[in-house]
């Protein structure tokens, strides 16, 4: 018997032994990053423009597309929470073939911009750094784009600057509904961090395998889930812990949806049908939990909210339509923009 369970056990050894390079290989290693993405090269020049925030000197980061036939018209591409403006790479590219001048900043708090882990953040500090920005740029007014977060900060800029706001266009932005108000329990910012600090490599995959491409991984998000993941590497990751969960908390107390129908610029809303995002939903029954981030139903609302708006719905397509569904996502976008 002793025999027979030693033959049996260097058998299970031998199975593991050789399916262990298999199952490793599935798990990329990264190397540590630093929490400004330094040495991480964005796909244009990185500018910075320094601000007087609360007391505190910070940099805010930027690329700034010029076409080589200029149209006249810029546009503002505004990344989301789990982002920087290096994910916008194809679509500056092709909008600046189009003769646009395309502005791309990394918000305070994120990508390569000052990590302040000391000041309020609200979207309508956001919305005045970009008025700002356009001042530097000695830009009048401009289109603004905004994805998920971005969407968030780009409506609040469109209400706070309207004579600066020539079109909005909305991408599968968050915001569309007031999760406090629907019965999401308020979390700490003490909470946040303490959720960030156990944030993974793994754990960052997977959640976005589940939340923004429905369980289907193709290479391309390789790159998002190593920019958002190799930063929990490094030793000053507890920063940007805290500085996360100070933008969760913005997100959670400062919606924007009761204010849709004071937009008043042509707006287009871009939402991909399969988004399910909604902040807090871990945290409620499945019931309610069943209610929330209901894009298609939220899509039809906010175009209704916002008076005389444009809505196109991209059937089977979640979170991130530019990185899944560029395809679908561009022509909508260029098509809004050159309309006259």
């Amino acid at each position: 018997m002793a025999t027979r369970l030693s033959i049996y056990a260097l058998f299970v050894c031998f199975i593991l032994c050789a399916l262990l390079p298999q199952l490793s290989a599935d798990e990329p290693k990264l190397e540590p990053l630093g929490i400004n993405l330094e040495g991480y090269d964005y796909p244009f020049p990185v500018h910075y423009l320094k601000l007087k925030e609360q007391g505190q000197d910070l940099e805010l980061a930027y690329m700034d597309v010029q076409p080589e036939t200029p149209n006249g018209h810029t546009i503002i591409l505004m990344h989301g929470k789990n982002f920087c403006g290096a994910y916008w790479k194809r679509t500056a590219s092709d909008l600046a073939a189009a003769g646009f001048r395309v502005v791309i900043p990394d918000q305070i708090g994120f990508g390569k911009s000052t990590k302040a882990d000391q000041i309020q953040y609200s979207f309508q500090m956001m919305a005045r750094h970009m008025e700002q920005l356009l001042d530097e740029l000695k830009i009048e007014n401009t289109a603004v784009l905004g994805h998920s977060m971005g969407g968030m900060v780009a409506t609040r800029f469109a209400l706070d600057y309207p004579n600066r706001t020539e079109k909005l266009i909305l991408c599968n932005p968050i915001g569309l509904e007031d999760w406090k108000a629907k019965g999401v329990p308020y979390r700490s910012i003490d909470a946040w961090e303490a959720s960030e600090l156990k944030k993974s490599p793994a754990g960052i995959r997977k959640y976005q395998l589940e939340s923004y491409y429905d369980g289907k991984w193709k290479e391309q998000y390789d790159p998002w889930v190593e920019l958002l993941a190799r930063p929990t590497l490094s030793p000053e990751y507890p920063r940007l812990a805290h500085v996360n969960a100070l933008t969760y908390d913005m997100i959670f107390t400062q919606p924007v949806c009761y204010e849709f129908g004071n937009l008043k610029m042509p707006t287009l809303l871009i939402i991909g049908q399969r988004d399910r995002t909604a902040l807090g939903k871990d945290a409620v029954s499945a019931e309610l939990k069943a209610e929330l981030g209901d894009y298609p139903q939220l899509g039809r609302q906010t175009q209704q909210a916002i008076p005389g708006s444009q809505l196109v719905e991209l059937e089977g397509i979640g979170h991130l339509p530019p990185i899944e569904a560029y395809e679908q996502f561009f022509p909508p976008l260029i098509g809004f923009l050159e309309d006259k």
